[in-house]
């Protein structure tokens, strides 16, 4: 869709959604590079009503042709909303479509938390460089109120597929590794080792049923020069887990961006202190391991979609394609680092 159609349809759109609201425009728009998953958009709404013109800045989320992960819009706009107002800082969610008749595909508009960071280029420069160590454990502790949260209380159980304890690391290995299956474009045998120690090897029962965010990492959350957050982005791949899933995530080493620690931001141990004081819970070495494990596990397989979405010639956006030329063969040594072999 053209930017122009774009715009005219967004606008009628939004105009339909405020019928106390005149001459409904949209401007200013601008798409957001680096989502793989998500076309976003940047856009000012502009309008008149009581008399009084008005204008707010807002965010535009819609599904590709293809994306680099298969993901349910729902999850992500109903995960925002439900954590919207609460300790954990997020975006307010404004309107969802499932259906392709407004813009041509699914999509949802959220409020625009402007003024912050999102991209890891500028962290390890001036003047975000002194504030680093605030900032990671701003965010492990976040991530420890993630995993403290109640999904029944947030109302994310009634949208989340239940899993027993039990059965978490079961199903997400399952996942993981069937998307390997389905579009590897050469042999993994790294990851093919580390998907047998796992199952070889599982992990304790999970301690709690938790929410998991799927992609908590450094790049996918809003953050200032004295090491605050104010928004956790990208939850679609929202879940419900083992809370061990999305520290291991955290722990990836390809999330490390060259700078020898956790995120690029503190040491480990640190880190697991934060995460443990917020969420009451207990990172145990060995249960830990196996799920900084699965990550690598389950980061290969997302960059393996990658590259078969970009060589099938579904989607040729070049974020597809970067992962498979930047992160297949990182992932293969994060791997062998977490089994203690490189």
């Amino acid at each position: 869709m053209e930017e122009a159609e774009l715009v005219q349809r967004l606008g009628a759109y939004a105009a339909a959604q405020m019928p106390g609201a005149r001459d409904v425009a949209v401007t200013e728009i601008a798409r957001i590079t680096g989502g793989a998953s998500r076309q976003t958009y940047r856009f000012t709404l502009v309008w008149t009503e009581g008399g009084e013109a008005r204008r707010r800045g807002l965010i535009l989320r819609r599904d590709p042709a293809d994306s680099l992960i298969d993901t349910e819009r729902r999850v992500e706009f109903e995960a925002y909303r439900a954590f919207h107002g609460g300790e954990v800082p997020v975006p307010e969610m404004l309107w969802l479509e499932e259906g392709d008749e407004a813009l041509g595909s699914p999509f949802f508009v959220a409020a625009e938390i402007a003024g912050f960071q999102a991209g890891t280029g500028p962290l390890w420069t001036a003047p975000y460089l002194e504030s680093l160590p605030e900032l990671g454990r701003r965010k492990w502790t976040i991530l420890g109120q993630i995993a403290r949260a109640d999904p029944v209380a947030l109302g994310l159980a009634a949208v989340l597929p239940a899993t027993r304890a039990e059965d978490v690391w079961r199903r997400e290995l399952d996942h993981w590794e069937g998307v390997l299956d389905a579009d590897e474009t050469e042999p993994l045998p790294v990851i093919r080792a580390a998907i047998r120690w796992l199952r070889a090897n599982p992990p304790p029962p999970a301690q709690k049923v938790a929410v998991v965010h799927g992609d908590y990492r450094t790049g996918n959350f809003l953050y200032d020069t004295q090491g605050g957050i104010h928004g956790v982005l990208d939850w679609e791949m929202c879940h419900l887990g083992d809370p061990l899933e999305d520290l291991g995530w955290s722990f990836n080493p390809v999330w490390y961006f060259g700078q020898g620690k956790p995120g690029g931001l503190l040491p480990r141990d640190e880190a697991i202190a934060a995460w443990e004081a917020a969420s009451g819970l207990v990172a145990a070495p060995d249960a830990l391991k196996w799920w900084e494990l699965f990550a690598c596990v389950k980061g290969q397989a997302i960059w393996v979609s990658s590259a078969r979405t970009w060589l099938d010639g579904a989607n040729r956006d070049p974020i597809l394609v970067y992962p498979a030329w930047a992160l297949i063969d990182a992932q293969d040594r994060a791997a062998l680092k977490v089994m203690g072999h490189l």
